[in-house]
């Protein structure tokens, strides 16, 4: 069974490259936001048209990348959604209510001193992991049903 697993949330660290080395030879699909942060900005605009004005500039950006978020999130079995330490991140608190919303697998990923922050976004969750080896084993064991100290006592 492929598992689809839909990559939300902050774009300026390599979670998501964690996440899929360490997920290498499960059987797992993943999908997610455009992370190149120019292209996200100006995709309304460069496809649409441009603006003079910069609120109807982010607003055909925030509309043109919804179309993939919602895809995303929609056509997968599992949502993660990350939350880094420098930038209040609205779309992954707003990704991880559509997914919420949809019935969807939550797996939040954040540090610990944002659990209080983020307390009623962790309550809609399923798990709640500070890294993404934490999600990898997850999803192994999803996949497989083993534990990481088995796998570990098994090699020796």
């Amino acid at each position: 069974m492929t598992l689809k697993v839909y990559l939300s949330g902050e774009i300026h660290t390599d979670w998501r490259a964690q996440i899929a080395a360490g997920a290498e030879g499960l059987d797992v699909v993943f999908d997610g936001p455009v992370t190149d942060h120019g292209a996200s900005d100006d995709c309304g605009v460069a496809i649409l048209g441009g603006e003079p004005d910069k609120y109807w500039h982010d607003h055909k950006g925030a509309m043109v990348n919804a179309i993939r978020t919602r895809r995303g999130i929609e056509a997968a079995d599992v949502v993660v959604v990350r939350f880094g330490e420098k930038y209040k991140q609205w779309n992954a608190a707003f990704d991880a209510g559509y997914a919420a919303a949809k019935g969807k697998a939550l797996i939040v990923l954040h540090p610990p001193e944002h659990a209080h922050a983020l307390k009623e976004v962790d309550a809609a969750a399923l798990a709640v992991a500070e890294r993404p080896d934490q999600v990898v084993e997850i999803l192994r064991y999803v996949l497989t049903g083993a534990l990481p100290d088995r796998r570990a006592a098994a090699a020796e």
